[in-house]
């Protein structure tokens, strides 16, 4: 007797996730055929230390079991198994009559992968299948939760530079003195980066804010043509079944792999031919990185293990971190001598007065300003959504408003509000646990106004500091 052990044993329990939507259980498994009709199985559900199963829970697997009663013609050892496994520990099915497996030898349809779950979630789950096999035997399945009402999170939308009509945004965001007279300082800040954010919505296109798509360099409209062929073929030959349509589909599927490999070839030589030493290090391996195949993860974080719990809930995990890292920039990490020191030099007062007209506390000037916005690079915006390339593409009136603020900021020493806010994004170190919250480094996101005026104050101290 062979004993399958679902919930514990190592061979069976490929993966175990943490779903979003109140935390279900999700778990995969996979059972091999059995080596001869004759050998008997037992398929148990057993607790384990290894490894639990937390209800609510849904099972998915290729459990290879036949049963008429998700859809089989006949039911076999193995479905009866299965189904004595979900009758006696109060199980559901999720299945429909839909099939899951497509076996090309025999040019047959049948249902062996499976997907189970607890009776509480039993309602609030849709099960459905894909109608391509993308070049695999079995459909893609997919379970539907039905309560519409759930939000999942989108990316952020962004503007694309690549397609912006820069003319047309130096035009309409043109800056007046008037915007930056303003008797309070923020009120000044607040007034231009509206109205720079305005022209940018109308002359700069932004993302939908949707999973982006994954780009192949070997995908052009011949292959393209030639897979839309082999779908025509896969769904002629799923409604009809013959043994024409079934060659016709076996010689659109041979043609379209034929044309990806050619294309995949001719595309790693162009791109390899491509790589010299007169291209940068970042150009270079984004070129490796599209020959591979691979892209940028992101770092979205899906829970976090805090004091023993399991937190999944976004504002949680914002607050978490948000605390981890005030804990780190306080004074509860300093070394006590060095606290002790810093509460000394706190205490005595700081004269910025002075009889004469130091040099370094003159206005700034357009050379300056000019100076430091050619320097800066195109990094990502802080809170205000300003970035970089905007203010690279001011008219030169518009950048002597800007001029006229800084310098109202300067020698009224009065910094805005606004500014005062960043975007913190956690960075997870590597070769670090991502579900520990101490495990991750944070990079502050600032407005791209005040990092120009602070290249600005800093090229003229360095500059008085070293003469």
């Amino acid at each position: 007797m062979k004993k399958a052990r679902l919930a514990s044993t190592k061979k069976n329990l490929d993966k175990k996730l943490k779903d979003s939507i109140k935390k279900r259980t999700i778990t995969k498994q996979d059972l091999l055929k059995r080596s001869s009709d004759n050998e008997s199985d037992e398929i148990s559900i057993h607790p384990s230390d290894e490894v639990q199963l937390p209800t609510p829970f849904i099972l998915l697997g290729d459990l290879n079991g036949h049963s008429t009663l998700w859809g089989s013609d006949a039911t076999n050892n193995r479905g009866l198994l299965i189904e004595k496994l979900i009758s006696d520990n109060s199980l559901c099915l999720l299945n429909d009559s839909s099939y899951t497996l497509f076996h090309q030898p025999s040019r047959t349809f049948h249902t062996v992968d499976l997907a189970i779950c607890t009776p509480s979630i039993f309602t609030r789950w849709n099960f459905s299948t894909e109608d391509d096999l993308y070049n695999s035997d079995h459909f893609p399945i997919l379970l539907t939760h039905s309560d519409n009402s759930i939000t999942f999170p989108k990316h952020p939308a962004r503007f694309i530079f690549d397609k912006a009509n820069w003319p047309l945004f130096t035009v309409i965001s043109e800056l007046t003195v008037d915007m930056a007279q303003s008797h309070d300082i923020d009120t000044a800040v607040e007034n231009i980066t509206n109205h720079i954010l305005a022209a940018a919505d109308i002359a700069i296109p932004k993302t939908s804010g949707k999973q982006p798509r994954l780009w192949k360099p070997w995908w052009d409209e011949k292959y393209a043509e030639a897979f839309r062929n082999q779908k025509r073929c896969w769904d002629r030959f799923r409604r009809y079944p013959t043994t024409e349509n079934f060659i016709n589909f076996k010689k659109a599927k041979a043609m379209a792999r034929r044309i990806k490999r050619q294309n995949q070839n001719t595309t790693w030589q162009k791109n390899v031919n491509s790589i010299h030493c007169n291209i940068s290090s970042s150009e270079m391996w984004n070129k490796v990185r599209k020959m591979l195949g691979t892209y940028k993860k992101g770092h979205a974080i899906s829970f976090l293990n805090h004091n023993g719990q399991t937190v999944s809930e976004v504002i949680d995990i914002a607050n978490i971190l948000g605390a981890k890292f005030s804990k780190i920039s306080s004074n509860e990490s300093y070394p006590p001598v060095f606290a002790a020191y810093k509460q000394k030099e706190e205490r005595k007062a700081l004269n910025f007065k002075t009889s004469t007209c130091k040099e370094y506390n003159a206005p700034f000037t357009v050379q300056e300003l000019t100076a430091a916005l050619n320097k800066t690079r195109p990094t990502s915006s802080g809170p205000d959504r300003i970035h970089c390339n905007m203010l690279k593409n001011l008219s030169e009136k518009s950048l002597n408003v800007i001029l006229f603020l800084f310098n109202r900021i300067w020698t009224e020493q009065c910094f805005p509000a606004l500014w005062c806010k960043a975007v913190v994004v956690p960075i997870p170190k590597p070769g670090k646990d991502p579900h520990n919250p101490s495990h991750y480094r944070p990079i502050a996101l600032t407005s791209c106004l005040c990092k120009l005026m602070e290249r600005i104050v800093n090229t003229r101290l360095v500059y008085f500091l070293e003469e």
